[in-house]
């Protein structure tokens, strides 16, 4: 019988490119609990996958990236990121090695994401390179999410602004779910992260 497969590192694509116009500002340098909502999320990628991280910018690149720091990782910057999140995505998983086992697939803008939550869809995966670990929320699945290697082909391939959905739907990747509600909660304008922020102090 064949052995258990070899579960291979994962690493942290944390996208956090857009210029996020309805927020009327930039929505990565907007402070939830005291910190830039991109450091917040650079963060939790740490806890989780520590120095494996691939850090996505676009919009006001120097100052994003400035606002990561600490960042044990790498960053790349997106040219193209005003035609979409795919675009940033399929940016992110082409700079990941090819050593790497799979991607966990983290926004800027959902800052009440958990660390726990980030472990628990790593400790789910198998090892199986056809393997997608979602997250599951509002009657739907999404990120955060764990891809793994079998899908860097068609995640470098990504354009737009439809992102991975369509992956989670394709028959030849294995699809497990996570219930995790508050990743249903992100941040599009300013009324959101007050709205947010008050629901944490209450």
């Amino acid at each position: 019988m064949p052995g258990a497969p070899i579960i291979k590192p994962v690493w942290a694509v944390l996208l956090a490119a857009g210029a996020a116009t309805r927020f009327g500002g930039n929505k990565q340098l907007a402070e939830f609990r005291g910190e830039p909502l991109a450091r917040h999320a650079m963060r939790l990628a740490t806890e989780v996958c520590g120095n494996r991280i691939i850090l996505v910018t676009g919009h006001e690149w120097r100052a994003v990236n400035a606002a990561c720091q600490p960042n044990p990782g790498f960053f790349v910057v997106n040219d193209a990121y005003a035609k979409g999140l795919g675009t940033s995505l399929a940016l992110g998983v082409r700079a990941v090695p090819h050593t790497a086992g799979a991607v966990l697939v983290l926004l800027a803008d959902q800052p009440l994401v958990t660390v726990r939550h980030l472990r628990t869809l790593v400790d789910t995966w198998t090892g199986d390179e056809q393997e997608i670990v979602a997250s599951a929320y509002a009657n739907t699945a999404g990120v955060p999410a764990l891809f793994a290697a079998g899908c860097f082909e068609q995640l470098r391939l990504l354009s737009g602004d439809s992102g991975a959905r369509d992956l989670l739907h394709d028959a030849r990747y294995s699809l497990r779910t996570l219930a995790f509600a508050d990743a249903a909660t992100d941040i599009d304008t300013t009324d959101d992260l007050l709205r947010i922020e008050n629901n944490v102090r209450s």
